[in-house]
């Protein structure tokens, strides 16, 4: 976050100032949006990589998903279509991260936009 606020232009406070605001108002109108859109997709790809290669709300992991594949498999004698399964439910979970993270750069984009048009 700290290189977030510092990779916003020195001229943004500076043209906050000089129309009035103080520094709560210069900060949360004009740097933290503008430092949010900088900041969500580095975050959004941290978290989706933490997803990836840790458990899921404690409940399901990638280990688990393929430990349960290959004891079916064991038994069914089919482990092709039962590793097919297994790729998309973990597919799934990531697609699902993926769209909500470009849900959310969409909304910031779109807000600043709307507030740099007003």
């Amino acid at each position: 976050m700290r290189a977030t606020l510092a990779a916003i232009p020195k001229g943004q406070w500076e043209a906050a100032h000089a129309i009035g605001m103080n520094w709560p108002q210069a900060m949360g109108r004009v740097i933290l949006p503008q430092a949010a859109r900088i900041a969500v997709p580095p975050l959004s790809n941290t978290f989706i990589s933490l997803v990836k290669d840790t458990s899921l709300a404690a409940a399901v992991t990638v280990p688990e998903l393929f430990q349960a594949a290959q004891r079916l498999a064991s038994v069914t004698y089919e482990p092709l279509i039962l590793y097919i399964e297994t790729a998309l439910i973990y597919l799934m979970f990531s697609s699902v991260l993926s769209l909500l993270q470009d849900r959310l750069e969409r909304r910031l984009t779109h807000k600043e936009t709307r507030e740099v048009a007003l």
